[in-house]
């Protein structure tokens, strides 16, 4: 065939030589928000059926995110774009493929800012004791809007200020959850925990003697507490070393984050039990939040525990916020990214010329964010839940698409060497295809009518808004493609495979 022209890509004008790898990696960890993944998804891995196997489930999701952050580092190492996913997936797929991949993620980042939001200005009034005003609706969405246009504009400032913010919010954070780490377990050790405790054993740690249905419920719901760990590619353009930081810096943010959570894990099984009854794990009533309903049984009623126990409001409120600026800034790059390969309209592309962030792609992003915020939270609460919950479908599909881009860019380089074989095909291919079996359970899961809160036409509403928030954007790609056929044409991005160097010698 012969080779469309390739048009130059201009430089996107963003602040090189900015952030270290240390900030990447505080960048990729605050993405996740460690402490309020692990206090709302415990207890529902708990529920599933695991009891203290629940452990083993948080470590077992681990290896495959491990797998599909090797691909991001391996691709990110050949071609540092912030855009990576959507630019990536374009390498491998073609233009059609890479831009509903850049329109998948968008969604998941535009639907978790609702949950950050949400939960931001709830913990806003906990931390002021006004728990009755938590509960209202109007007043937490408020105070949530409030939030998101503050990290906007902190993201708008400049990316030094936005990874400082990250550095005290994440270290507010991690150190709540290590304090109530080792007072937790040093009860349990003294004796002092509780009947209800039991001390940690190394079975915890290994999945038998649990059926396949519960196996594949507690797998769905541990996958998702790592994600967000690849913000930290998406500012690999501000980074000192571009090709290599970034990518070490996401492997480095999930073996710090499974290490956090089998801590914070492990504590709270073993102070706690598994029991249905009080501050038990396997109460439905705490499984919302299993730190709030341990705070108070593991530090105390007195000025020290009352203390803590503000801390950990603070932790909560902290990771909601780190978050959702973590959030704001990859969304940000991923749209100025595609405006500058062609494939959204050229004034996504625009940079300010003196904080050199995203001028225009960071507040469409927070505005539309926050329109679609007041919209759910208008409609119900319940629906607003589902709306959450269907994160998982678009990351099941941002995992499946990068890890079998990674393995299919690289074919030509797999055999020659042992390396390549392993971290750039087989360990990529493989998370890929765990994230592919992830999706298609999530939907069978999501889609039962008493899978969520709400049901829609007979089918759970978790997953008809995450199938048609995906689905909307087929149309949107077309409708966008009349203005942006260059890029369409591969003209902009071409296809092809990329050898050492990040050298495309394949075309489509």
């Amino acid at each position: 065939m012969t080779e469309a022209a390739v048009l130059p890509v201009p430089a996107k004008g963003l602040r090189s030589h900015a952030l270290g790898m240390v900030s990447s990696t505080v960048i990729g960890m605050s993405s996740t928000a460690p402490a309020y993944s692990i206090a709302a998804t415990l207890g529902f891995v708990v529920l599933a059926g695991t009891g203290f196997k629940a452990a083993a489930f948080i470590l077992f999701a681990f290896i495959p995110v491990l797998f599909v952050a090797l691909a991001f580092r391996e691709l990110n190492a050949a071609e540092p774009d912030c855009g990576t996913n959507f630019t990536w997936a374009t390498r491998a797929f073609g233009s059609r493929a890479g831009w509903l991949t850049g329109w998948v993620v968008t969604v998941a980042q535009l639907l978790v800012m609702s949950s950050q939001s949400a939960l931001t200005g709830k913990y806003t009034l906990l931390l002021f004791g006004l728990s009755d005003l938590a509960d209202n609706r109007a007043v937490t969405t408020a105070i949530g809007c409030g939030w998101l246009l503050l990290l906007c504009w902190l993201c708008y400032r400049g990316i030094e200020v936005s990874a400082r913010t990250q550095w005290i919010l994440l270290g507010i954070e991690l150190t709540v959850l290590v304090i109530f780490s080792i007072v937790a377990l040093t009860r349990v050790y003294e004796g002092s925990a509780g009947p209800q405790a039991s001390v940690p054993q190394w079975s915890w740690l290994w999945p038998s003697d649990v059926g396949f249905g519960t196996a594949v419920s507690a797998v769905l719901l541990a996958v998702f507490i790592y994600w967000g760990w690849e913000s930290s590619l998406s500012v690999n353009e501000e980074s000192a070393d571009p090709r290599h930081a970034p990518g070490r810096a996401a492997v480095l943010s999930t073996v710090l984050l499974v290490l956090n959570y089998l801590l914070v894990t492990v504590a709270a099984l073993a102070f706690a039990g598994v029991g249905e009854e009080g501050i038990g794990l396997g109460n439905e009533a705490n499984a919302e939040d299993v730190l709030a309903g341990l705070g108070g049984a593991v530090f105390g009623t007195s000025g020290f525990g009352k203390m803590m126990g503000v801390l950990l409001i603070i932790s909560v409120l902290t990771s909601g916020a780190a978050t959702s600026q973590a959030t704001i800034m990859p969304a940000a790059r991923t749209t100025l990214s595609m405006a500058s390969h062609g494939a959204l309209p050229k004034v996504f592309a625009r940079v300010h010329p003196k904080y050199q962030t995203p001028s225009v792609s960071t507040w469409a992003f927070g505005l539309v964010s926050l329109g679609l915020y007041v919209l759910l939270a208008a409609l119900s609460k319940n629906i607003l839940s589902d709306s959450v919950d269907a994160v998982g479908l678009t990351i099941a599909i941002e995992y499946t698409m990068t890890a079998l881009a990674c393995a299919w860019v690289f074919r030509r380089t797999l055999l020659t060497s042992v390396r390549n074989f392993f971290l750039r095909g087989l360990l990529p291919f493989l998370g890929g295809v765990f994230f592919l079996a992830v999706l298609v359970f999530a939907v069978i899961e999501y889609a039962k009518p008493d899978a969520g809160e709400t049901t829609l036409f007979g089918i759970g509403g978790v997953a008809v808004i995450g199938v048609v928030s995906i689905l909307v954007g087929i149309p949107l790609m077309f409708a966008v493609q009349r203005a942006c056929r260059d890029f369409f044409a591969g003209r902009r991005l071409r296809r092809g495979s990329v050898a050492r160097h990040g050298e495309v010698i394949e075309s489509a």
